[in-house]
């Protein structure tokens, strides 16, 4: 069986139908992942490469997360900053790394001209990051992931504090890890371990993992310093924290 099947789409865009590929379900299962969710798989296929669906008359490209219709306002601001400009392009067959991080880029393009919501842009900043992570990129995946954390901040900020997300808490907790802000990744994990109305074990562990990790890297970089660790690094923190929730 191939991994890759075809799928009509039509774009909320132009209105134009298309063909899209998919990666059948049976191909989907990651060998490994990363602490952030990305995965690593067994096939030459990557699923994360056919997430972006791009319509070749326009070039508009989203998520299956994304609006379900545009409005005539959007529509008019998606043609006047990108479209116009649009050469006819077809991504719909199999995708290298590079077709994967154009479409994801296109689909960021969309996002913002029509203002889509914070959750769907916090989505393609981090698949962005990740591309970046497979061609072992560190400083630009580290930008992307500073772009995304920024948008999943508004997102909890929008939503999270009403649905108590353990997973997105753990995800900005993670990204700021990442980027090297542990203060701030220790207060989110803080609070999904600490948080009684929490009741996701997995994620409760997964913040008590990581921040294990952080002491451990804490304690690392102590060996190896002169002086004190500086007040920003959260060592302080740290040892607060895992003293109250011990």
């Amino acid at each position: 069986m191939e991994p890759l099947y075809l799928s009509k789409i039509i774009c909320i865009c132009c209105e134009k139908t298309f063909m899209t590929s998919r990666v059948r379900p049976s191909f989907k299962r990651a060998a490994r992942m990363d602490s952030d969710f990305c995965g690593y798989y067994k096939t030459d296929v990557n699923p994360d490469f056919y997430v972006v669906r791009v319509c070749p008359n326009c070039g508009f490209a989203s998520t299956e997360n994304g609006m379900e219709r545009l409005n005539d306002r959007q529509k008019k601001k998606y043609h006047d900053e990108i479209g116009m400009h649009w050469n006819n392009q077809d991504y719909g067959g199999e995708r290298d790394l590079k077709k994967a991080m154009a479409s994801y880029k296109l689909a960021l393009l969309s996002a913002q001209a029509i203002d889509e919501k914070d959750r769907v842009l916090a989505g393609i900043l981090h698949h962005i990051a990740w591309l970046y992570r497979y061609e072992d990129n560190q400083k630009d995946e580290k930008r992307f992931l500073t772009f995304a954390l920024q948008a999943y901040i508004r997102v909890y900020e929008a939503e999270g504090v009403a649905l108590n997300n353990a997973k997105l808490m753990f995800l900005i907790g993670e990204l700021n890890r990442r980027i090297g802000q542990l203060n701030d990744a220790v207060r989110w994990f803080s609070r999904v371990v600490n948080d009684k109305k929490i009741v996701d074990a997995a994620m409760i562990r997964a913040s008590r993992e990581q921040w294990q990790l952080i002491r451990e890297e804490m304690e690392a970089r102590s060996k190896h310093a002169s002086g004190n660790p500086s007040p920003d690094d959260g060592t302080d923190l740290l040892k607060q924290s895992v003293s109250s929730s011990a």
